[in-house]
Order: structure tokens, then C-alpha cells, then sequence
């Protein structure tokens, strides 16, 4: 006989239950419930020593249902035993956790939703009816002394690391002077989720020497360093916070170099993103990014 043939008639006591009586108790299968052990999610409260069959208790009946149903939203393993545990104390934090769960679903849902239907105008070719609503200029920029953070970053990881390094390099900048322009992020390669660039922040400063003797300080613990950028034009279109999200902001990218190719003019160098407004005070409409190329004439 296997663990899976013991039926009501095997049970071990009043407070155990086999693995099979407790599976057709919590309408789930023995397969699934030795998963969720193995996953640390649900453990059987005894298992026999010498047989290695597992006994659980009627009182984890709920415990398997909630796991089940948790596994059915596809919630990461490590959220669902942040849920359990959180039930364990306080059943109203473990609905909030489960509440800030669903709010990320629905927003990568939402996001994807967005990107598909921009997908679908690519593959239709209509992608080009799309740049139209992207008014494109150029500007010519002076040369700047930068101080820079380089990073090797996915884009799942892109967000919080531009706020955090341009934040770091905007308190070094109070030491350097001060800033001499809106900080910027340089795509050196494609930043996705399967490319990780590198992305360059930059914050331009007023004063060289101190901001050489601000990244010797530094050292290689953030791949800081200051660089000159030489004085140049940008075409550049500018978006507002809601349209740095994907994909409304490669489709600003794209229509950038639409606009560059039919001007006859050349990509000279990485693309950028000017962040020249505060994001934190911004609303989704405001504007507060160019979107640009380094542009020279043939």
C-alpha cells in the first residue's frame, strides 16, 4: 500500500489525517500538497519515521486552500508565505499584502496591454502613423563638465536605479559647484529584459577640480567618474511623465531618429533621456523628459 491508497479508515488518530483523506478534505491532490511541502508553504504536522508517509491536521484544510487559490493569481512563492505568515497574526495586513500584490498584476497587465496594441500597430505596419503626435526640434548644447554613474542594468531595475543615482550625483554636485544643466541618462546599449546596456546617469557641474577630487574619493565602488562632454546639437522631442512608460517612450525614440533619417542628418553618438523638470512634484500630463540623439550635418 502507498500513501496515496490510505483512506479514511487510516487514520492515525483523532487530531491526524492521511495524506489522502486530507487531500479529498481540501478538494486538492496528494501531488500538490507534497509540492507545497517541498516549497515550505504547507508542512505535514507528522510524518512517520519509518514509513515517510505525512499526517496532517483538519485545522490546515484552510491553510491548503488558500495556498491553492494564491498559486492561481501566480503569486511568487516567497509572497505567498509572506501572506501565510502574515495571516498567522493579522488577518487584515495579509489582505492589504494581497491587495498590494493585485495592484502590480493589474499594472504590469495594464502595461502589457499598452504594449501589444503598440506591438500590433508595428507588426501592421502603421507604426509610422504614431511619430505624428511627436513634435521634434533640435538644440544645440555647450560643453559640460559631468560627473557619472555607469551601470550594467535590466529594465525591470531601470527605474529606481536612475532615481537613485541621479539623486547621488545631485548631492555631489552641491560639492562641485553646483549643477550646470539637467541631469541625463545615456543609453550606451539597449536597456530591456534581456539587455542590460550599460546606462550612463550624468549631472553636469560647475566646477572640474572639485568634482575630480569628489570621484578619486569615490574610488570604483559606484564606476563614478567625470568626463567631458564636448558642445553638440540634439533632435529631441519632449513627453510627459505618463509617456516615459513603455512603449509610449520608444515610440518617442523612434520617432526621433524617423525625424533625423528624413532630415538627412547623422546619429553621432548614444541616446539619452533629459530629465529637466521635478518628477516627484510632476503630474502624469506634465512635461518632464526629452528624448534625444547626438545629431551632426553630412
Amino acid at each position: 500500500m502507498t500513501e496515496d491508497d490510505l483512506v479514511d479508515d487510516d487514520l492515525v488518530d483523532d487530531d491526524l489525517l492521511t495524506i489522502g483523506v486530507f487531500a479529498a478534505r481540501s478538494r486538492l491532490t496528494a501531488k500538490a500538497l507534497r509540492l507545497y511541502d517541498r516549497l515550505g508553504l504547507l508542512a505535514p504536522a507528522h510524518v512517520d519515521a519509518a514509513s515517510g508517509y505525512r499526517y496532517y491536521r483538519a485545522d490546515q484544510i484552510e491553510r491548503a486552500r488558500t495556498v491553492e487559490l494564491l498559486r492561481r493569481l501566480d503569486m511568487p512563492l516567497g509572497r505567498i508565505a509572506e501572506v501565510l505568515a502574515a495571516r498567522e497574526s493579522d488577518g487584515g495586513h495579509a489582505a492589504e499584502l494581497l491587495a498590494r500584490y493585485w495592484a502590480e498584476v493589474e499594472g504590469r497587465v495594464s502595461a502589457q496591454r499598452t504594449l501589444a496594441a503598440y506591438l500590433r500597430g508595428r507588426l501592421s505596419g502603421r507604426s509610422s502613423q504614431m511619430y505624428g503626435k511627436f513634435v521634434v526640434e533640435t538644440v544645440d548644447v555647450p560643453e559640460q563638465v559631468l560627473v557619472t554613474e555607469k551601470r550594467h542594468v535590466l529594465s525591470d531595475e531601470l527605474p529606481a536605479w536612475i532615481g537613485g543615482s541621479l539623486g547621488r550625483l545631485e548631492a555631489a554636485a552641491r560639492e562641485c559647484g553646483g549643477t550646470n544643466g539637467s541631469p541625463f541618462v545615456v543609453y550606451h546599449a539597449a536597456v530591456s529584459q534581456d539587455s542590460d546596456g550599460p546606462a550612463e546617469a550624468c549631472v553636469p557641474v560647475a566646477d572640474r577640480a572639485a568634482a575630480e577630487e569628489w570621484a578619486a574619493a569615490c574610488g570604483r565602488a559606484r564606476e563614478v567618474q567625470v568626463r567631458v562632454e564636448p558642445a553638440g546639437r540634439l533632435a529631441f522631442t519632449r513627453i510627459t511623465k505618463a509617456q516615459v512608460a513603455h512603449p509610449q517612450i520608444l515610440a518617442a525614440f523612434e520617432a526621433v531618429e524617423a525625424w533625423i533619417a528624413g532630415q538627412g542628418l547623422t546619429v553621432a553618438g548614444p541616446c539619452r533621456e533629459v530629465y529637466f523638470a521635478d518628477w516627484d512634484a510632476s503630474g502624469p500630463g506634465d512635461p518632464v523628459c526629452d528624448v534625444a540623439f547626438p545629431v551632426t550635418s553630412p
